[in-house]
């Protein structure tokens, strides 16, 4: 990149509170969740550092002090990270005009903080210089748009409209949650309440003639909100589907701590990952799986698409598939978890003690 006089600033936003992934997120803020090994919101900021980006404005409320406790001053990162607190929620908009004392560069780009991309930062850069742009929105072509808000652009590209999700879509361009905004569009959010940047800014923007242009790719794009898509966009980081600069060495089938004890005959693919001190005993099989630090898996045991938090135990044959176990709960011998069970932390459920078949 060139040396801008006027760097452009990365804004995220990390306030949420994750509750759709409960119960892990009752301990951590999801970005700070393990994502193929390194806290979620690690893989941005890499993105962010290798974009050439250097100033890293974290807006947060939920948990706040976990960043600041991580990721210190950035320099090890080498970026600048200054944080700025909510004291009450403010949404996407309010989100953005609360951390504007910290801004410097004529431009900041603001980021959704529990999305996963791929998608060439620069290039955004350059459509929102390129087209002059007071706000250039990334927008990603999905195969299945019903589920988002979609955007439609003209032939040049600007912005015509932002519809709620419907289950006739105009159009597969869907806002990514990355945007560019010129410094003076942030000073006009309105300060001190919640403001949506997708239901208030943005179509007053629209409404006002201003310049609101998109930058469509088809790159990498995961919303990591549910357990599901976690799951998913950690094993795609695991396999090299998703990149990430934050990850060294080759990608494959799983990724395991050195200090973690894998037995003889346990099988670990799907883009597992197997945290520190985590244990996975002799025949157990691993699928898609995801151990926080300190998990066990018994002998025989299978784990199917599901995320262990820290110091899990799973006992012999026990099966667990597409599920959400809590820190420190221990899920005994034979028993099944599927389809969406989620476990709190702490709980201990005796052998056999839940089933989905009439055996026993």
């Amino acid at each position: 990149m060139m040396s801008d006089p006027n760097p452009t600033d990365a804004v995220i936003l990390v306030g949420g509170k994750g509750t759709r992934l409960r119960p892990l997120t009752l301990s951590a803020p999801k970005p700070m969740l393990p994502t193929a090994g390194l806290p979620f919101l690690t893989h941005l900021l890499a993105r962010i550092e290798a974009a050439g980006i250097k100033h890293v404005v974290l807006g947060t409320s939920f948990k706040a002090e976990v960043f600041e406790d991580y990721f210190g001053d950035g320099s090890k990162m080498g970026l600048e990270i200054d944080y700025v607190f909510e004291t009450e929620p403010l949404g996407t908009g309010g989100g953005i005009r609360n951390v504007l004392p910290k801004l410097r560069g004529d431009n900041v780009m603001v980021f959704n903080g529990d999305v996963l991309g791929g998608t060439d930062l620069n290039a955004i850069l350059e459509t929102h210089e390129k087209t002059d742009a007071d706000v250039t929105l990334h927008l990603v072509r999905v195969g299945d748009p019903r589920a988002f808000g979609c955007v439609p652009t003209d032939e040049d590209g600007r912005v015509s409209a932002f519809l709620e999700k419907t289950q006739d879509p105009p159009t597969d361009q869907i806002n990514a949650g990355c945007y560019v905004f010129k410094h003076e569009i942030i000073e006009q959010i309105p300060e001190g309440r919640p403001v949506s940047v997708e239901r208030e800014v943005f179509p007053n923007l629209l409404a006002e003639g201003k310049r609101v242009f998109g930058h469509v790719d088809s790159s990498y794009w995961r919303d990591m909100g549910t357990p599901e898509d976690f799951v998913r966009g950690s094993a795609d980081l695991v396999r090299g589907i998703a990149p990430s600069p934050a990850l060294e060495g080759p990608r494959g089938e799983s990724l395991v701590h050195p200090g973690a004890g894998i037995a003889p005959g346990a099988v670990l693919i799907g883009g597992t990952v197997v945290g520190r001190g985590a244990e996975v005993g002799a025949g157990a099989r691993l699928d898609g799986a995801i151990l926080f630090d300190g998990a066990v898996v018994e002998a025989g045991a299978v784990v199917e698409r599901s995320i262990l938090g820290f110091g899990v135990r799973i006992g012999p044959r026990a099966l667990v598939r597409d599920a959400v176990i809590g820190d420190g709960a221990d899920i005994g011998a034979r028993c099944e978890l599927l389809r969406g069970a989620r476990v709190w932390p702490g709980v201990t459920l005796p052998d056999g003690g839940v089933r989905f078949s009439t055996d026993v």
